[in-house]
């Protein structure tokens, strides 16, 4: 047995042990267990309980200790009110006092805002303050997820001065691995690595030590490029300036982890065509409200399909076999679009498509589209002619495949980039929304086709 499995049949066994001391309420063995626990394993065990069971711990733990679990824990953010509604507000109001102030403010902005007063109004009034400070910035800014509890120490001091401020205020802080350097104004100046604190000779100005070129963001800048920084500069931690370079706060590696997770989620649910991705725990109810937005609306453009074909009926009724093959060219169409729209979707989203590369990639599109539609419409001849022995018909089927995917292909990229361009989440031209849009430009490219081509068929 591995290590892994080994580890995995122990916290199973200790689950078991823990939920036998909480059905007994033997708060002395429960504690024992539960604090020798991994931070992580105590946040599952604490989702995976019942309420009951859940009810027990809160009178078996601190509302610093609970804290530390809403941190550290997976929760999804719906699930806030839920777990909160079950604890005594008294008491979570502590709770979320006592966790960092950015992590406090991701539970709060979950919650309604009367509910959100009440909390405030119930904790001490400097937690409240700090927490207020966060909460009016804008969601999805660098404010909203930064942290105002760090260490900042004067560009005049020594090193023994500032391993003074660092011993003092390290408790407080949520990292330290950077000390961010500031002026008598407190403007941003330099930043210090904790190793370059613990080599230097105490006597050492900080001036002299620090490096002076500090890669900042500033409060209202959008958490998505603050992530892209992050990862570009291999950075653990990220100052927040406003717009004179006054320090607010910091943004540290966890909660950009945070960011990715979320963005990539919101990518995915929008590429998949609903407002939100559907988690295993939802009812049938909540996932069905999430996805019927974007399938009314599929709806319409699909009765845009039906409404072009029955223009054409005359065509379709003087050669019945030019149905059969609707099917195959709107949804090879659809395919190569959505092949072409991951592309587009994926370099706007890493920034590997600049201002200077658009226009190559959708050359390389349109080329890609040329080849692709080419040997498939070669393809597509040979069998129908083996199938059906019309020579005709196949090159006709052939000839709307290759525009088919020719243009399905430069609209699946051009659609995203043009978006990206105008401000707009180029996710939201989602898979289904191409594949739709790209099945009504097929059946025209199809059906115009043989109408044109009627006598020779």
């Amino acid at each position: 047995m591995n290590k892994l499995s080994e580890y995995k049949e122990e916290t199973i066994l200790n689950e078991e042990n823990l939920i036998e001391t909480l059905e007994k309420s033997d708060m002395v063995a429960f504690r024992n267990e539960y604090m020798q626990l991994h931070p992580y394993d105590r946040a599952i065990f604490y989702e995976k309980v019942g309420q009951e069971l859940r009810t027990i711990m809160y009178n078996y733990l601190s509302p610093k200790e609970l804290g530390e679990i809403f941190e550290t824990s997976e929760i999804d953010d719906s699930e806030y009110k839920r777990f909160l509604q079950e604890m005594d507000t008294t008491y979570a109001a502590d709770m979320i006092s006592s966790m960092f102030v950015d992590n406090a403010v991701d539970v709060l902005n979950e919650l309604d805002k009367s509910q959100v007063i009440s909390y405030l109004t119930i904790m001490n009034k400097e937690s409240a303050a700090e927490i207020k400070e966060l909460l009016h910035y804008e969601e999805y800014t660098a404010g909203s997820i930064m942290t105002t509890e760090f260490v900042t120490i004067p560009q005049n001091s020594t090193v023994r001065s500032a391993m003074t401020i660092l011993r003092n205020e390290a408790p407080e802080a949520e990292t330290i691995y950077y000390i961010f350097v500031v002026d008598d104004t407190n403007h941003l100046t330099g930043v210090v690595s904790l190793r370059d604190l613990i080599i230097a000779h105490e006597d050492t100005l900080i001036s002299t030590i620090m490096s002076e070129r500090v890669v900042n963001v500033i409060v209202s800048e959008d958490q998505e490029e603050v992530a892209r920084m992050m990862k570009d500069y291999n950075l653990l931690a990220m100052p927040v300036v406003d717009f004179q370079q006054h320090m607010l706060g910091i943004i540290t590696v966890d909660d950009i982890i945070d960011v990715l997770d979320e963005e990539a989620s919101d990518d995915y649910s929008k590429l998949a065509g609903i407002s939100s991705v559907d988690t295993f725990d939802k009812t049938s109810l909540s996932a069905a409200k999430k996805r019927l937005p974007w399938l009314l609306i599929l709806l319409v453009l699909g009765m845009l399909t039906a409404n072009l074909i029955d223009l054409f009926t005359e065509t379709i009724s003087q050669v019945a076999l030019l149905a059969a093959f609707i099917p195959l060219i709107a949804g090879t169409a659809g395919n190569s679009g959505t092949q072409a729209l991951a592309v587009a979707v994926r370099g706007i989203a890493t920034r590997d498509v600049e201002d200077e590369s658009k226009f190559k990639l959708l050359l390389r599109e349109a080329g890609t589209g040329l080849i692709t539609g080419l040997v498939c419409a070669i393809f597509v001849v040979g069998l129908i002619y083996v199938w059906k022995h019309e020579f005709i018909i196949g090159l006709l089927v052939g000839a709307a495949i290759l525009v088919s995917i020719f243009v399905a292909t430069i609209s699946g990229s051009f659609i995203p980039l043009f978006m990206h361009k105008m401000k707009i989440d180029p996710a939201v031209a989602s898979g289904p929304f191409i594949t739709t849009l790209n099945d009504v430009i097929s059946v025209i490219i199809y059906l115009g086709l043989a109408t044109l081509f009627i006598g020779s068929l």
